[in-house]
């Protein structure tokens, strides 16, 4: 499965299974609820990648833009590819420092 985090954009229709969250908060509930199925054994299928945008918009009150998400992740010691799908180049290069800085993979 692929979270799909984005305020604005549909997921793509190419056959994944994408999960849609909205906000950052959204985001971190859902990979929470997903590691801990999977750690009771009762989900098998692992996060493949996160699809993120940068910009939150109208859910930035729900835990900021998305680079938050990966802050999060950095604090959690959790680690999963990431693939940017931003328009906003200067927050793009930010959510790379965080990537490369944890030696995280990006997906192109």
């Amino acid at each position: 499965m692929v979270l799909w985090i984005d305020d604005i954009r549909p997921a793509p229709k190419d056959g994944k299974d994408y999960i849609r969250c909205f906000s950052v908060w959204d985001a971190m509930d859902r990979i929470g609820a997903i590691e801990s199925l999977r750690h009771l054994g009762h989900l098998n299928e692992e996060i493949e990648y996160l699809d993120m945008d940068h910009d939150a918009g109208d859910y930035a009150d729900e835990g900021g833009d998305y680079i938050n998400l990966l802050t999060w992740l950095e604090e959690c010691g959790m680690n999963y590819p990431i693939k940017i799908h931003s328009m906003n180049s200067v927050g793009v290069e930010n959510m790379r420092r965080i990537i490369q800085h944890n030696g995280w993979k990006e997906i192109y």
